[in-house]
Order: C-alpha cells, then sequence, then structure tokens
C-alpha cells in the first residue's frame, strides 16, 4: 500500500513552521494514542503514521530531503543509492500517488510519470465565501535546477548509463523455470545514475520555489469544500503530466454567525423590558440591517426565522434562513432606584406568581411532588 504524503497526513501545508507542526501532532497524538483508543485497532495505524510524519517534517535535514525527493529521499534503502537522481524523485511520488501515474515506457528514459497532486488550506472569511470572492496564494513546487538544466548531474559531468540494467531500466530474474521482469534496484527505473550530482540540486534536477496563483471562490462555498486548479501540483517525471492542485476551504469563525450549510444561526439579546413588553429590534444580515418584532412575553430560547437572509449554496437552488434565538439579558450595574423599582415589582407579582411566572410555578409544583412522593 502506498504511503500517504507526510504533510497530508498531519494536515498542514508544505510551508508550515516548526512550531505549527508540533502543534498538529500533539493534537494527533492525543486522539489517536493507542492508550485512549484500546478497542480502535485503527487508531494505532493512524497513531504511527502521524508519528512517522512528524519525525520527519521536525528535522530540518530529513525534511529537506524529503521536499526534494519525497519519501525515497527519507527511505534507508534508496539513501545509499550515489544520489537520488530523477529515479529517486520519481519514486518518491510513486510512492504516494502510485495509482493515479501515467503510464511507463519499455525502460530507460521512456519511464513517464504524473506529477504529485497537492493540497493547499485557505482560509476565507464567511462574507466572501457567501458572496465569492478571488485571491491568490502562494505555494511551493519544484522546477528545474537552472545549475544543471535538470539532469541532475555536476556541472561538467552527466548522467551515466546504469551498469544493472545496460540502460533498459528492467532487469530480469531467473526463479527455476519462471523468468521475472522487474524495475532495476539501482536506477529504479530510469537507465541512468548520477555518479556525481549536482550541488545546488542535489541530483533530483529539480529545486523547491514558490509560486504565486488566483484562485476564484465561488458564491456560496462551505466549509471542507475543494476547488481544483487542473496541472498546478508537482511536474510530472519525463515529460509526464503535471498534477493538480486541490485547495481546500476552511470557514473563519465569524463574531456573530454560525453557517449550517445554507441557514445562519446567531444569539440575540433581548433587554428584559423588551421581552416582557414586545418591540422592536434591528437584526444584522450579510445584506444590511433587518428589523425584527418581538411580540410580548418573549422568552430565553425561543427562535425567530427570518426567510431568505441565509446563504446560497454552491449547488443549491435558493437562499437558506437566518434563525436567531433569543437571550433575554438580565440587567446589571442597577441604580439604586432601578432596584428599588424591580422590589416594588417582584412585591406585586408575589401575590399572583402562577400568572406571571408560569414556568417557575410550574417547576415548583413538580419538586414538591418529589419530595412528598
Amino acid at each position: 500500500m502506498a504511503k500517504r504524503d507526510y504533510y497530508e497526513v498531519l494536515g498542514v501545508n508544505r510551508d508550515a513552521s516548526d512550531d505549527e507542526i508540533k502543534k498538529v501532532y500533539r493534537k494527533l497524538a492525543m486522539k489517536f494514542h493507542p492508550d485512549r483508543n484500546p478497542d480502535n485497532p485503527k487508531a494505532e495505524e493512524q497513531f504511527k503514521e502521524a508519528k512517522e510524519a512528524y519525525e520527519i517534517l521536525s528535522d530540518k535535514q530529513k525534511r529537506s530531503a524529503y521536499d526534494q525527493f519525497g519519501h525515497a529521499g527519507v527511505d534507508p534503502a534508496a539513501a545509499g543509492m550515489g544520489g537520488a537522481g530523477m529515479g529517486g524523485f520519481a519514486d518518491a511520488f510513486s510512492d504516494i500517488f502510485g495509482d493515479i501515474f501515467g503510464g511507463r515506457g519499455g525502460g530507460g528514459r521512456s519511464n513517464v510519470y504524473r506529477g504529485a497532486d497537492l493540497r493547499y488550506n485557505l482560509e476565507v472569511s464567511l462574507e466572501n465565501a457567501a458572496r465569492g470572492t478571488e485571491t491568490r496564494i502562494r505555494i511551493p513546487t519544484m522546477a528545474e535546477c537552472e545549475t544543471c538544466h535538470g539532469s541532475g548531474a555536476k556541472k561538467g559531468s552527466e548522467p551515466k548509463t546504469c551498469p544493472t540494467c545496460g540502460g533498459h531500466g528492467q532487469v530480469r530474474m531467473q526463479q527455476g523455470f519462471f523468468s521475472i521482469q522487474q524495475t532495476c534496484p539501482k536506477c529504479h527505473g530510469t537507465g541512468r545514475y548520477i555518479a556525481d550530482p549536482c550541488g545546488t540540486c542535489h541530483g533530483a534536477g529539480r529545486v523547491k520555489q514558490h509560486k504565486t496563483l488566483s484562485v476564484k471562490i465561488p458564491a456560496g462555498i462551505d466549509e471542507g469544500d475543494r476547488i481544483r486548479l487542473s496541472g498546478e501540483g508537482e511536474p510530472g517525471v519525463n515529460g509526464g503530466p503535471a498534477g493538480d492542485l486541490y485547495v481546500q476551504v476552511h470557514l473563519k469563525p465569524h463574531a456573530v454567525f454560525q453557517r449550517d450549510h445554507d441557514d445562519l444561526h446567531c444569539e440575540m439579546p433581548v433587554s428584559f423590558t423588551t421581552a416582557a413588553l414586545g418591540g422592536e429590534i434591528e437584526i444584522p444580515t450579510l445584506d444590511g440591517v433587518a428589523k425584527l418584532k418581538v411580540p410580548a412575553e418573549t422568552q430565553t430560547g425561543k427562535v425567530f426565522r427570518l426567510r431568505g437572509k441565509g446563504i446560497k449554496g454552491v449547488r443549491s437552488i435558493g437562499h437558506g434562513d437566518l434563525l436567531c434565538h433569543v437571550v433575554v439579558e438580565t440587567p446589571v450595574s442597577l441604580t439604586e432606584r432601578q432596584k428599588e423599582l424591580l422590589r416594588e415589582f417582584e412585591d406585586i407579582s408575589r401575590g399572583n406568581s402562577a400568572k406571571h411566572n408560569p414556568k417557575a410555578q410550574s417547576w415548583m409544583d413538580k419538586v414538591k411532588d418529589f419530595f412528598g412522593s
């Protein structure tokens, strides 16, 4: 089974800081630790996978090798090849995305590999997600090494024909009556090896750079949705097609609203007197301010629905609703006169509490029944 990309395992961007990687790993380690998931064998696998990814990405040298060569750059079996070369670079992406690579030729330099798909986590405000926008992102990528012009060999030298496979990229092994053809273990199917690697790219033929891309955010996009940028992933090898870049959207927390698919929710603080006597208050929406009539005797927990004041999702026909949850606010910082009036109100109401406070009276009756039974 092909290994997953270490950045994908931890759920971070390829340019994530050391502190960000450490923070994310600690959360995953706590979540999937075997001691906390004794009945979940998959949790142990996820714990080991996250631990392996962290051990590589938290080490500067190992991370640099992984960024250049993928899994082959940190695989002990591949580390002793005397220069990673293009074969190591291709095999790294084959480990991660082996099921979506392009086809291979008969051997030697005809081996073609599709570039790896990449993921970029993009935070979007609720307003921009609702209305749509266009933004620019800066991502790491691999470009042809200008020092060796992509050959991977030191200036003045060239990649040599692999002595093991004679440049075919494949070797035959005889097992009894059967002859098995497999990828050459020395050149990893390229038919060449680099005896004197380039000092700039260390034999990869490519170096890490950054590029800026424009991303169109469609109106109504939601948490977890992905935008595919075709051909903006890792470049292919030996003329293979480039992979794709998937921009995964994450909504920033909003000060007022919480999104639930196409609907929006918000808490609506209502004063003590407005809740008791009724009145009209202003409610914020994504389109501006709306007025809402609050009927007399409104209680905490009452929900008012404003039709069509939510979000029109990417695949939705119409807009969702805005649901306002009433929270009756108890007055604070009262003056002596205000306290006096409230005590007077309490004295007047005490004689007929069942009429003025039915919920409280009902609750007290249940308490009496409980202790009396």
